[in-house]
C-alpha cells in the first residue's frame, strides 16, 4: 500500500462497495473480473474503479483483469477487516434487535461481544448468542471485552451521554443510529446513520418527479 498519499473519502466509501460485490462475483464462482463488469454490477465506470484502487498500489493484469479472490484479500486488508474488531450495541429495540441478528458481522471480520440495556426483561436474556447486560456494566464490560467500536441504538436524548460512557471506557469508534448529532473527541471516529434523512431525502426526489409530470 502506498503511503503518504491523501486519499478521497469518496474512494474510501467506494471501497466497501467493491468488497461486497466482490464477495457477490465470488459466491456466483466468477475467478477473474474486468473493471467494466465490476462497475457495471455497481454503477461506477471502469476508470474511476482502476483510479481508486491505483490508490492503493498496482491489482489485476492488463487485458486479464482482477483475480476476484485476491482483490478481496486486498481490500479487505486495506479496509481493516483482517483485524477481526470487538464491537457492542448499546438499546435492545427494534433496530438493535436487527443489528445483533445480522448474520454478517462476523464474515466481515467484526465480532460482536456484548449488548447493553436497561430494561430488566432483556438484561441476561441472549440475542444471537451474546449476552444482554444491564447499561450500568457498560465500563467494565466494554474493557474487559476489548470493545473497539460502539453501536449506539438508543433514543436521541441517551445518545451523548451513551457516546461519553463508550469514549470514556475506550471505544475506537462509534457507529451512531441515533437521530442526533453526537460529539466525539477527534481521537474516536465516528459514523452516524440517521434513517430518516435518508427516506425524506427519496421523498424529496419522488415528489418532485410528481411535480415535474
Amino acid at each position: 500500500m502506498k503511503g503518504h498519499i491523501v486519499i478521497s473519502k469518496a474512494t474510501i466509501d467506494r471501497l466497501p462497495l467493491y468488497f461486497r460485490t466482490l464477495r457477490q462475483a465470488q459466491e456466483e464462482g466468477v475467478e477473474i473480473i474486468s473493471s467494466e463488469e465490476l462497475g457495471r454490477r455497481i454503477g461506477v465506470t471502469p476508470e474511476q474503479i482502476r483510479k481508486d484502487l491505483a490508490s492503493f498500489g498496482e491489482f489485476g493484469k492488463k487485458g486479464v483483469g482482477y483475480y476476484v479472490r485476491e482483490l478481496i484479500r486486498h481490500i479487505g486488508e486495506i479496509l481493516g477487516l483482517h483485524r477481526n474488531w470487538n464491537i457492542a450495541i448499546v438499546g435492545v429495540g427494534h433496530l438493535g434487535w436487527a443489528l445483533a441478528n445480522y448474520r454478517n458481522f462476523a464474515s466481515l471480520g467484526f465480532n460482536l461481544v456484548a449488548i447493553f440495556d436497561i430494561d430488566p426483561a432483556k438484561v441476561g436474556q441472549k440475542v444471537n448468542d451474546v449476552q444482554v447486560y444491564h447499561l450500568q456494566a457498560l465500563e467494565t464490560v466494554v474493557k474487559e471485552k476489548g470493545v473497539q467500536i460502539g453501536v449506539i441504538t438508543v433514543p436521541a436524548e441517551q445518545a451523548q451521554d451513551v457516546a461519553n460512557r463508550l469514549v470514556a471506557a475506550g471505544v475506537r469508534g462509534i457507529w451512531n443510529f441515533a437521530p442526533i448529532k453526537v460529539n466525539v473527541p477527534p481521537s474516536v471516529r465516528i459514523v452516524s446513520e440517521d434513517l430518516s434523512v435518508g427516506l425524506s431525502s427519496l421523498s424529496y426526489y419522488l415528489s418532485r418527479q410528481l411535480c415535474d409530470k
